[in-house]
């Protein structure tokens, strides 16, 4: 569902998804439909391949963003007790993670697809309920955090955007190394 889909298909009882959060989900899912345009006509196994030196694959990238997107909206209803404790992870924890970058035995890119399409509606459903974007959290520890105390709902789906649109981009090129394949161009 598009953000557009939002505005007009919403029962009498939900407000229309206006303005800044409209804006958001709009651009969110255009970055969206780029990053699934790069899977159009595959098989399974091509997008487990690996087309570049990367480790990544198009399904795995999808399966990234869907994992990214769904930890970041449940930090935005719940705060830092829903991201990952980067500080204690174990060994076990970084396979998981990096698992989220493969295609894995059984796995099909119909399944990562539908998984993908169910964190969008999520994505949507909370951010047509909030009331605002700056509703704000700390931030979890992690390196890469510092001096960064908090985000507002607005920060991270700002945050969501962007590494949707950065994947996509990873996408494109996995794709084209694969058959030349192109999403814009």
């Amino acid at each position: 569902m598009t953000a557009n889909q939002l505005t007009t298909d919403q029962s009498a009882e939900a407000p229309a998804v206006t303005g800044e959060h409209a804006d958001l989900l709009e651009t969110l899912a255009k970055h969206r439909d780029f990053l699934r345009f790069t899977t159009r006509g595959l098989s399974d196994e091509q997008a487990g391949l690996r087309t570049t030196k990367s480790e990544l694959c198009l399904g795995g990238l999808i399966k990234h963003v869907t994992a990214m997107e769904r930890a970041w909206v449940g930090f935005i209803l719940e705060g830092p007790s829903a991201m990952p404790d980067f500080a204690s992870m174990t060994e076990e924890d970084f396979a998981r993670r990096e698992a989220e970058f493969r295609m894995l035995p059984g796995e099909t890119l119909a399944g990562v697809l539908d998984a993908y399409a169910e964190v969008a509606r999520r994505t949507e459903e909370v951010v047509a309920g909030l009331p605002d974007l700056d509703t704000s959290w700390p931030l979890p520890k992690a390196p890469w955090f510092e001096g960064q105390p908090e985000w507002s709902a607005r920060r991270v789906l700002l945050h969501i955007l962007a590494e949707t649109a950065q994947h996509a981009g990873h996408a494109d090129i996995i794709r084209e190394a694969l058959d030349g394949a192109k999403t814009m161009g």
